[in-house]
């Protein structure tokens, strides 16, 4: 098969969330358990941090490979799902892994598919395994899919956990209080492992103290230890300057990661990254200002409050849940515009009414769709919006929306493409 080929070969074959649902997902950890034992347990073959929450993990992850690839470790990346290419989602020192290994991954373990009726995801994270494995990684950052309890990443035994914070996301699968999805999250705390929590909250606090306590755990929060003493936005970057409650001195930093709501996931990695060098890892000051400066670069990130292109300005964000689009409304208080463009498209399993009821009603609307069958039709889309006084038209493709955005913006207009990754992953560039 050729790469294109063995992707269709995969997409077709294999549940997949992002396209299905909730369906697709398997409540065990069996299969994945199968499948790398017949891999020779390449899970075993190299260090690991694992990285959950419901928003944020994507970002931590990428910068504390970036921190750990500027330090000289061979640094291996897993996240999920991927915005225009599926190597995306398996990455070494930055570079994607190589068509030949996906294809002949694919081959090999084609005849397996019947017989342990792996999810999409499954296959997707041995593969990244034996990737990793055969490479040779130092370290390999792993970002969790959905939850951690059950997630097929829970296999590992990691360096360190993180967990960046506790909001409203699959409830429909991770329950309907925040005090039930930290315990999903909380289930990646391994025995005497290190776990750092990203963002202290009252009604989730108790069940990370209470889980680490039962796998003797060192805890530590991060936002107890470290503060945003001062920060600044300009011209998409974002600088801050740090402070801890320990020692007088402030470090400043600068992001090329620009969204405002990095200063928490900044926050978050700075201690991540303290508590490696307390385990022996050696990360310098400069290593933490390499990485953080230069993220985007090292890891090829996508998505997160990138501006695609300029006069009007067109920024795209994979916020989709209500704290994610809580972020990027805080963002827009900081960006110079005379009249908001959005292009919105969501999935039909969030929690839309509320994220709707978010949105500024002084913003012109364009309502789409992903192609893929969980998504929201656009005419739905825009029925609900206008039920709550938004105003705008609907379109059949996230591109002729943006097109007709365009078409309608002056040059000092900015255009935001926001409400689902997925939507996000089929913006031309």
């Amino acid at each position: 098969m050729t790469y294109q080929e063995t992707i269709d070969f995969l997409y077709a074959r294999l549940p997949m969330f992002s396209r299905i649902g909730s369906m697709a997902i398997k409540k065990d950890l069996t299969n994945t358990r199968i499948l790398c034992e017949r891999l020779g347990n390449p899970e075993k073959r190299f260090r690991t941090i694992h990285v959950a929450g419901t928003n944020g993990k994507g970002s931590t992850s990428h910068m504390l490979a970036a921190i750990l690839q500027s330090a000289g470790y061979k640094t291996g990346l897993y996240t999920s799902p991927h915005l225009h290419d599926f190597r995306e989602r398996i990455k070494v020192n930055g570079q994607m892994a190589h068509e030949s290994f996906v294809v002949d991954f694919t081959e090999k373990t084609s005849s397996w598919l019947d017989e342990i009726e792996p999810s999409f995801f499954e296959i997707t994270v041995a593969m990244a395994f034996s990737y990793f494995a055969e490479a040779q990684v130092d370290v390999a950052v792993i970002e969790v899919g959905l939850g951690g309890r059950l997630d097929s990443t829970n296999v590992i035994t990691p360096e360190l956990s993180v967990i960046t914070n506790i909001g409203w996301d699959h409830m429909n699968i991770l329950g309907d209080r925040l005090e039930l999805i930290a315990g999903e999250k909380a289930g990646i705390i391994k025995d005497r492992v290190p776990v750092v929590i990203g963002e202290t909250q009252a009604e989730t606090k108790h069940v990370f103290i209470e889980k680490a306590a039962a796998h003797l755990s060192p805890i530590v929060f991060a936002d107890q230890q470290r503060f945003v003493n001062e920060w600044e936005y300009d011209n998409h970057l974002l600088k801050a300057e740090v402070g801890d409650h320990v020692h007088t001195d402030h470090v400043k930093y600068e992001l090329d990661l620009a969204g405002i709501y990095q200063l928490k996931n900044l926050v978050t990695v700075l201690e991540a990254a303290h508590q490696l060098n307390l385990k022996g890892w050696k990360i310098s000051q400069e290593h933490i200002q390499l990485g953080l400066r230069h993220a985007k670069k090292l890891t090829g990130l996508h998505g997160r409050w990138e501006v695609i292109s300029q006069d009007p300005l067109l920024v795209t964000d994979v916020g989709h849940n209500v704290d994610g689009m809580k972020q990027i409304l805080a963002q827009l208080e900081f960006t110079a515009y005379d009249q908001l463009h959005m292009v919105v498209g969501m999935v039909k399993d969030k929690d839309i009414d509320k994220v709707l009821a978010l949105l500024p009603t002084h913003a012109i609307y364009y309502f789409t769709r992903a192609n893929i069958p969980r998504a929201l039709d656009e005419q739905t889309l825009l029925t609900k919006a206008t039920a709550l006084g938004l105003k705008g038209a609907s379109y059949s493709n996230v591109n002729s929306a943006i097109a007709n955005a365009k078409n309608a913006a002056s040059k000092k207009d900015l255009i935001l493409v926001c409400g689902s990754v997925f939507l996000v992953g089929e913006v031309k560039r």
